[in-house]
């Protein structure tokens, strides 16, 4: 059996025992009827995900898996592509913004080269990086599929293997991505998945001009008419207008589910990547929280595809792992809502009247 499939075979749904008992509680707490609504809704969830009253989410990681995309030699993006590996070497000083925010949160950042363009090999060597390397990064998808059926393959079970690799050291995974030109692979995977029009998914990305964003939608266009990709095979989806990250982090997402790990899915190509396993294991969803909305118009459209609710709205557009370590701050204030606030019954306080 592949990696891939003894990862869909190990998925099972939230533990509802766990969630009943956590709602029992936070029902009891001492303060009007669920008076931190969606705080609450996320205690109640993380229980489930854990099959703990007292979910455990210390230990804190941000995943940023980068790679490069054939589809930037069509003109979809304001910076060249060796950008993504003059990138990784921030994120390997510190210097990026998901340092700093991860470094409030408390969490680690682990930089997986996924196939970006450059040499990054002596990082690699020297630990600073997780090479997972499928290629220089994949074709331009304006002219045929984007990689091959075993590069998707490959990229998702790469993925799995990170989030395996950190089963005895973390608690709670943040997804986060680094590819010049993924704001456009993504945009025709929403495309595919949601039926919705090129148009309609695409976004300015990196802060494209108005002639710029008009050729990325008719290069996304181009694409899905050459390749075709049928919506319900995520496989192949992902080999005709995907990208090495966002397979990447599908796998992560599913190695996650897989080990009843919550994950933080970041933005709009993170969620790109949890439509993709969402649709590989329907039950993957269980273990998904999405962080926030971006700027990206498809990011809206993604969630709703996904039927989740995001935690945050605060008009971000760099990727990375940024939301997904904003958001840990609320996932520890659920945790302590659930595990540290009385109910009516230990405080010896009145409940409200009948």
């Amino acid at each position: 059996m592949t990696l891939l499939a003894s990862t869909l075979q190990n998925i099972s749904p939230q533990n509802a025992e766990a969630r009943h008992r956590a709602r029992t509680r936070l029902e009891m707490l001492t303060m009007p009827y669920w008076a931190l609504g969606r705080i609450m809704d996320l205690a109640e969830e993380l229980a489930g995900m854990t099959g703990s009253l007292h979910p455990p989410v210390a230990r804190k990681t941000v995943i940023t898996m980068a790679a490069d995309h054939g589809i930037t030699a069509q003109g979809v993006s304001k910076y060249p592509r060796e950008v993504t590996a003059q990138m990784v070497y921030n994120f390997v000083q510190g210097g990026a913004a998901i340092n700093a925010l991860a470094r409030l949160a408390g969490a680690q950042v682990l930089v997986v080269d996924m196939g970006v363009a450059g040499d990054l090999s002596a990082l690699a060597k020297e630990g600073k990086i997780i090479s997972k390397r499928i290629g220089a990064g994949t074709k331009d998808m304006t002219t045929g599929p984007a990689m091959t059926h075993e590069e998707a393959v490959r990229s998702i079970e790469a993925g799995i293997e990170v989030a395996l690799s950190l089963s005895d050291s973390t608690d709670i995974i943040g997804t986060g991505e680094m590819g010049i030109g993924n704001t456009t692979s993504s945009s025709a995977l929403v495309s595919v998945f949601s039926g919705t029009s090129v148009a309609e998914v695409t976004g300015r990305g990196t802060g494209i001009d108005e002639e710029q964003y008009q050729r990325k939608v008719r290069m996304i266009e181009k694409a899905l008419a050459i390749n075709r990709p049928d919506p319900d095979d995520p496989l192949d989806v992902l080999t005709k207008v995907g990208g090495f990250e966002i397979g990447g982090i599908a796998g992560l997402i599913l190695g996650a589910a897989s080990l009843k790990k919550p994950v933080l899915v970041d933005g709009f190509i993170s969620t790109a990547g949890a439509l993709i396993a969402a649709h590989l294991a329907p039950k993957a969803r269980d273990y998904m929280i999405a962080s926030h909305r971006s700027m990206e118009s498809g990011h809206r459209i993604a969630l709703a595809c996904l039927g989740k609710k995001p935690l945050l709205d605060l008009d971000l557009r760099l990727g990375e792992g940024t939301g997904a370590a904003l958001a840990m701050h609320l996932v520890e204030a659920a945790v302590r809502i659930l595990t540290e606030v009385a109910t009516f019954e230990e405080a010896a306080v009145s409940k409200a009247d009948p």
